[in-house]
């Protein structure tokens, strides 16, 4: 008997991914299974964690397996578990609904794929349910919650409604139907009923699962004859308890598959295995692509924590720290409380010193394909590098690690990043610092009046252009006994001795000749400027803004300012190249003409000219506009 029966539609992106799943063009249906049962191991890991927490929970976890039955006259195959269960609103809201951010960028890579590869993704984003319908008619789902008396079927034919009834009676747990389309050869539709079909998916894909996966099945009886009787599909063998020797690499894959949902194989496996007076193991793995949230402020990040093979959470924050929020896998701690919450684990000294062994252990995996396999550290350091650089800031145990391994754009090479260990090794004789400029984009570094002078003494300056990067360079003063210094900050000192020797008297005289007119250009442009001074910096441009050694830099202003930040503005200094024919004309017209309005309006271009060349937004275009026109008006 049932009640409250109502049909319901599909939301709009469930409705376009059921009906790229109902006519799936792809070739490896055979995964639907996989998702089935990862799904069904979920909500055992769930029951099991629920009872330790609610000892008032009435359950019986004695036998927590799944079973996988088939009826071959039907056509019917059923993935059935005894786990947490769904209540009606549950089934509603998780199955009618993908409520998942990045549901729209799945859909669009599944209509732009089609091959054998692209289904996987379905697993990626939580909504493998959906690809029952590459390989059934109609999908029905029976489930009742631990704890609830009542039970709720589920059922769709993939035609954008689905039924949702009330069952009064009904295991706890979740049972899933397929009515089974026809086979079909050429389009991989494979007998689903067949048995050694399913032990081939179980094996391939779920061996690893930590619970018993059952099935009916025909065995020889000792006389010649066969007999049905109940086997267990999958080893169970959880893959971090196991050394490497007894693991082959198509094992972690899978696992790393199951764990994450992403349908590529991981980039690096990194084993961990703590015994003595705290006992864990871990199976990490750095992803080969960076998830489409990676820097969206609600994002789910940790790795699955057990306690003795018991799974405790999913995704577990204070195992690593933010900057590797993107690494994945599996902790099992021996000597954890099962009650642990996320409030305790923050505090807790076990946890504090796994977090550091992995950190490191993790960071040395990096060092190593680093030093060893350089066209993988490229692709993760391509992936992950503005995420792995937010620790430069905000772990400075590891700093040192973190240093040996981040990666920049130089004007050593156009196309390759450089590491700090090989800019040090490339740096000239009596170079004592690692130069570095800071900028929206490779173009406006290089073409930063800031550069002339590097360039043209062949001084190599490093090229960052990720937010991240205009924090952490106040935060690391050095590197190798190098200290790190912007080009756009202080005085410039790349001449040598003999250089400087030689050029002082043309530069006592060029004080003395230019005295009169910086004084002048300081007080006419007092609100904007600290000083004007004259310049060794710049070959080609007549100016440029830089800043005192502590300073802001304008784009961190912005940041702060984009953060709410009340940030007084910065007056930096202007610096001119007296040889430039501006600068030099500029000089002689002041002479001649002292305070002249003309002149005032010349320095002010001037200013703004400087101003637009590091990429600044002046504060009235308009009247800069004019001013120019103006100037280029008189010269015709």
């Amino acid at each position: 008997m049932s009640t409250q029966a109502e049909t319901l539609e599909f939301q709009a992106e469930a409705q376009q991914l059921l009906q790229l799943m109902v006519h799936s063009i792809y070739s490896n249906k055979d995964v639907f299974l996989r998702e089935l049962i990862a799904n069904a191991s979920d909500a055992l890991d769930k029951l099991r964690l629920e009872a330790f927490r609610d000892k008032d929970l009435e359950v019986d976890t004695s036998d927590l397996h799944i079973a996988i039955e088939v009826d071959r006259e039907k056509r019917t195959l059923t993935v059935r578990d005894n786990g947490i269960g769904m209540s009606r609103d549950d089934v509603v809201g998780l199955i009618g609904t993908i409520a998942k951010s990045g549901t729209g960028e799945l859909l669009r890579k599944l209509k732009e794929s089609s091959d054998a590869a692209a289904n996987e993704l379905i697993g990626q984003f939580g909504v493998g349910f959906y690809s029952s319908f590459m390989v059934a008619d109609e999908v029905t789902l029976v489930t009742r919650r631990a704890g609830e008396s009542t039970a709720t079927r589920w059922s769709s034919a993939g035609a954008g409604t689905y039924t949702v009834e009330t069952v009064a009676e009904a295991p706890q747990g979740t049972s899933v139907t397929l009515h089974l389309k026809p086979e079909d050869a050429e389009d991989h539709l494979f007998d689903y009923t067949d048995e050694w079909k399913i032990r081939q998916i179980v094996q391939r894909y779920s061996d690893f699962i930590t619970w018993p996966i059952r099935m009916e099945v025909d065995s020889p009886d000792g006389a010649g004859g066969t007999k049905r009787e109940v086997q267990t599909l999958n080893s169970m063998k959880a893959l971090w308890a196991r050394s490497k020797d007894e693991v082959d690499e198509g094992e972690y894959r899978e696992f790393y598959k199951h764990i994450s949902h992403d349908w590529r194989d991981p980039l690096e496996t990194v084993q961990v295995k703590a015994e003595g007076t705290f006992e864990y193991q871990a199976l990490l793995f750095l992803p080969s692509h960076a998830p489409a949230d990676l820097f969206a402020r609600e994002r789910t990040r940790g790795v699955q924590l057990y306690v003795k093979r018991v799974f405790i959470m999913d995704d577990c924050e204070a195992l690593l720290p933010e900057y590797l929020r993107f690494v994945k896998g599996v902790v099992d701690a021996q000597d954890l409380s099962l009650n642990v919450s996320r409030e305790i684990l923050q505090q807790d000294r076990q946890i504090s010193l796994m977090r550091r062994r992995l950190t490191k252990k993790v960071l040395s995996a990096v060092k190593a394909m680093l030093d060893d396999d350089a066209e993988r550290y490229r692709t993760f350091w391509n992936e992950f590098g503005r995420a792995v650089k937010e620790g430069l800031l905000s772990d400075p145990e590891n700093r040192d690690a973190l240093l040996d391994v981040v990666s920049f754009a130089s004007t050593h090479d156009p196309e390759q990043l450089t590491t700090l260990r090989q800019y040090v090794e490339r740096m000239k004789d009596g170079q004592r610092h690692i130069y570095y400029l800071t900028g929206a984009s490779r173009q406006v570094v290089e073409s930063s009046p800031h550069m002339e002078a590097f360039r043209a003494k062949g001084y190599e300056v490093l090229v960052l252009t990720d937010p991240i990067d205009e924090m952490w360079v106040d935060a690391v003063p050095e590197f190798d006994g190098k200290p790190l210094q912007s080009i756009a900050k202080g005085e410039l000192d790349l001449d040598t001795e003999e250089e400087k020797k030689s050029a002082e008297s043309e530069r006592d005289q060029q004080q003395k000749d230019f005295a009169a007119v910086l004084a002048w250009m300081t007080e006419k442009l007092g609100d904007e400027v600290r000083q004007v001074r004259l310049t060794s910096r710049l070959t080609t441009s007549p100016a440029c803004l830089v800043g005192e050694s502590s300073d802001l830099t304008p784009t961190m202003e912005k940041i702060y300012r984009a953060m709410g930040h009340e940030v007084p503005p910065t007056k930096r200094i202007l610096e001119l190249n007296p040889a430039h024919p501006l600068v030099a004309g500029l000089r002689k017209a002041h002479e001649e003409r002292g305070d002249d309005a003309e002149l005032s309006e010349v320095v002010e271009l001037l200013y703004g000219t400087a101003f637009l060349a590091e990429g600044g937004e002046l504060a009235d275009p308009a009247r800069f506009t004019r001013l120019l026109a103006d100037r280029l008006a008189s010269t015709l």
